[in-house]
């Protein structure tokens, strides 16, 4: 009898940490201990683990096992140790060879006749497998969302039969290929099917191109939902870093990675019922919830005033620092979430005030009631505020007589400014800080002296102050301009509609 030791992952947040499961098999009473800080479902990998062992047709050592999760401080959790521990007992009782298995790491649920169940998080298992160097054994249904990843090695297996046949070399997996994402296939939205409303289309163009916030304002069944639904179009595609970022957090969350889309920004529309807890993540074991689910995308609250004040008001850090932080009495998660928030607000209670139909009797302190459930310092986080008024009946029916415009279209040019913004600074305008606003939008006197008065005239914060300017910087951009002229500037003052002094 032997020590045998196996090495998996377990999940952080984000991130996959080392467990080594060290099985040690010796004379005693029989038993199975498993110590290390298993939760409940770990702990009932014994009676799963032995149930594969024996209906594969192995031996289930009838002596003291005693299985070790190292690190002890690092909480286990779910089905994703069966494998590693079955073979461990295997190879510790000498059912297998021990040689193969420092140049392995395993994940992997068993079921009580030895198929391999998938589990989830196996994304960030994959990316540290790789830069450990080391093989990749795990259930063949998590094969195409590990695949994503470069560089590494995956065995791919049905039944706890075949990796102990590949382990002992009687067999020889398959392993896959690195997965090549196809072209971007047509989109079924397109910005052509929205008539007329181009002052609201060349915002999203300019919001796009600087990945700025931007929020909608006008009556019911103006087109908002519509418009924001068709923001995705024209995003650019996710790098492969991006994309392994986001794809991460959705491999760990509930709702699974859609391969098929990986390289697409994500774009997350929670209902206003949603808690603070689903917005921003939370539970005992800290899940990502919808601003880190639309990393790297776009998330989009319809009706905005109707969210509890308290769920907005979590939203004001994240969209600050592109990240939230999760504290639990027993551990801490953290999880990115950089997203270009997208909302929508009707005008007043009844939807219709400035109407064409004058259908809206709300009295002046019932608009300003309702319009400030949206607090000061979460409104001057949003970079363009949008007047959507309602499209003439004929625009509707006709609309342009040149054609709406497609978002393909529209992509490339937005494509173009964002690739003259990553050549200046790496990423997007709306992400630079301080010091490269003032290297990168510098202003002529006569720009300086506009952008004081618009200050002065609305009350203005210091942090709405460089959020023009980068606004402006991402117009300036969309116009193959590389100084911000005052056009540019007069612009991205225009879009502060809503901003009032405290």
């Amino acid at each position: 009898m032997a020590l045998a030791i196996v090495y998996s992952r377990g999940r952080t947040g984000i991130d996959a940490p080392l467990v080594t499961v060290e099985v040690d098999v010796a004379n005693g009473l029989p038993s199975l201990n498993i110590v290390g800080l298993p939760e409940a479902a770990v702990k009932e990998s014994k009676d799963r683990v032995r149930g594969a062992i024996q209906n594969s047709r192995f031996e289930f050592p009838a002596q003291r096992i005693t299985v070790n999760l190292a690190p002890a401080d690092l909480p286990k959790e779910g089905g994703r140790f069966d494998l590693a521990i079955a073979l461990g007992i295997l190879a510790g009782s000498g059912q297998i060879p021990l040689s193969l298995l420092s140049e392995v790491e395993c994940i992997g649920e068993l079921s009580l006749g030895g198929d391999l169940r998938s589990v989830d998080g196996v994304l960030p298992v994959a990316i540290q497998a790789r830069n450990n160097r080391r093989k990749l054994i795990l259930p063949k249904d998590n094969t195409a969302e590990a695949a994503l990843i470069k560089g590494i090695e995956i065995i791919p297996a049905v039944h706890l039969l075949d990796v102990c046949a590949f382990l002992s070399g009687q067999k020889s997996l398959a392993a896959e290929c690195a997965y090549h994402p196809p072209d971007r296939q047509a989109d079924e939205l397109d910005f052509a099917d929205v008539h007329g409303q181009y002052h609201v289309k060349r915002a999203f163009e300019i919001a796009a191109a600087g990945a700025h916030n931007i929020l909608m304002l006008g009556p019911p069944g103006t087109g908002k939902s519509m418009l924001a639904s068709r923001l995705p179009t024209i995003l650019p595609l996710l790098t492969e870093r991006q994309a392994q970022e986001t794809a991460a957090i959705a491999s760990v969350s509930d709702q699974g990675l859609d391969v098929a889309n990986w390289l697409r920004p994500p774009f997350r529309a929670p209902h206003h019922s949603a808690s603070a807890a689903a917005l921003v993540g939370g539970g005992s074991n800290p899940r990502p919830g919808e601003i880190s689910l639309a990393h790297n995308g776009t998330l989009f609250l319809d009706e905005l005033p109707e969210f509890d004040r308290k769920v907005l008001e979590v939203l004001r850090e994240p969209l600050e620092t592109g990240h939230i932080t999760i504290s639990r009495a027993n551990r801490q998660a953290d999880f990115p979430a950089r997203f270009q928030l997208v909302a929508a607000m009707n005008p007043c209670p009844c939807g219709y005030l400035g109407d064409a139909s004058g259908r809206c009797h709300c009295t002046s302190e019932q608009v300003m009631r309702y319009r400030a459930r949206i607090s000061g310092p979460l409104l001057d986080r949003i970079d363009m505020h949008l007047e959507v008024p309602r499209v003439p009946h004929e625009v509707l029916r006709k609309g342009s007589p040149e054609g709406e415009e497609s978002s393909a279209a529209i992509r490339a040019r937005v494509e173009a400014a964002r690739q003259r913004a990553v050549a200046r600074t790496g990423k997007a305008n709306s992400a630079m800080t301080a010091k490269e606003v003032k290297q990168f939008c510098a202003l002529s006197e006569p720009g300086h002296r506009l952008l004081e008065q618009a200050m002065d005239k609305f009350g203005l914060s210091n942090r709405a102050y460089h959020r023009i300017l980068k606004l402006a910087r991402t117009i300036a951009d969309l116009g193959e301009s590389e100084t911000i002229e005052i056009a540019h500037l007069s612009e991205a003052i225009g879009y502060r509609k809503l901003d009032r002094r405290s």
